[in-house]
């Protein structure tokens, strides 16, 4: 039985010299549309009183602070995007270069789905090491808002975020979450990367009538990606995101977290802020993939 394939079968593209940084590039493009959606997925996943929904949370957040309330954070966003994707989406690129096989005529052969789950994995793991500081303080920044004036952190931007936190608390905070972290990239990294090949590669290869290495099946692709990794992601997500939201011996690990989410608030509890989360990740994933598409056939 032949292995399902991953692999685009256009044309052999040679890895430029900025492919490494590619996705990073490209999700830090993507987060300067998409980082009012991210805060106010923080925003519901963080809120433990009145329950508001996405509209209503959106105009309490205008009415109180300002549209501009909506960028807040947006300079720990892009560092987050620097590191973490840059990593994930770099190694997945470059390993999955070195390891995938050709044809005769130097073409990518099939790279069976298993091999790329293992690059996603592995890629995404990296990820989330590199990136979980800049991610801590992208939370705490985007969650800042919903507290009171006189218990807000204010920092002043990222790296100011960065000093205080690691200066406060020990250079350990800045790795606190780190296990759901790890494993939401490796999921998330799952999620998008190996389901876009995934589908990228069988539109291709099984509707070339319709489709064609262009826009319309990077879209199409994209989107999808993004189902399968909101979908994925979710319960890991709300996780990460309570326990770099919290003081210190709030949560014992993320389990701990993970299991007083499902106790307190039921299975639903972990799905808090999905149509947000995947409003976000949506938009987000697919200019991330269109923008990167772009970018490998200029560099």
């Amino acid at each position: 039985m032949k292995p399902v394939a991953v692999a685009s079968e256009a044309p052999v593209h040679k890895p430029g010299r900025f492919t490494f940084l590619n996705g990073g590039i490209a999700s830090m493009m993507a987060v300067c549309f998409t980082h009012p959606l991210d805060l106010l997925k923080v925003r519901l996943q963080t809120q433990t009183g009145p329950k508001l929904g996405a509209l209503q949370a959106t105009k309490q957040i205008i009415k109180t602070d300002g549209v501009l309330a909506l960028y807040n954070g947006l300079s720990a966003s892009l560092l987050r995007q620097a590191s973490y994707s840059t990593v994930r989406f770099g190694a997945y690129a470059v390993i999955k270069e070195k390891v995938q096989p050709r044809n005769a005529d130097g073409s990518p052969a099939p790279l069976p789905v298993i091999h790329s789950i293992g690059i996603s994995m592995l890629s995404g793991a990296i990820g989330g090491v590199v990136g979980n500081p800049a991610d801590i303080v992208n939370i705490r920044m985007q969650a800042d808002g919903r507290l009171p004036p006189e218990q807000r952190r204010n920092y002043k931007h990222a790296f100011d975020g960065l000093y205080r936190l690691a200066r406060h608390n020990g250079v350990g905070s800045l790795f606190v979450g780190l296990a759901p972290n790890i494993t939401r990239a490796m999921v998330m990294t799952v999620g998008q990367m190996t389901s876009y090949d995934f589908f990228k590669s069988t539109m291709l290869r099984s509707f070339p009538q319709y489709f064609s290495d262009n826009l319309t099946t990077h879209f199409t692709a994209s989107v999808l990606a993004a189902t399968v990794a909101t979908i994925l992601t979710a319960p890991i997500d709300i996780t990460k995101t309570r326990i770099m939201n919290s003081e210190p011996g709030e949560y014992k690990s993320g389990l701990d977290c993970f299991a007083k989410v499902l106790k307190n608030e039921g299975p639903l509890g972990l799905y808090k802020g999905f149509v947000p989360a995947f409003v976000r990740l949506g938009p987000q994933t697919i200019l991330t993939f269109v923008f990167m598409e772009q970018l490998k056939k200029i560099n």
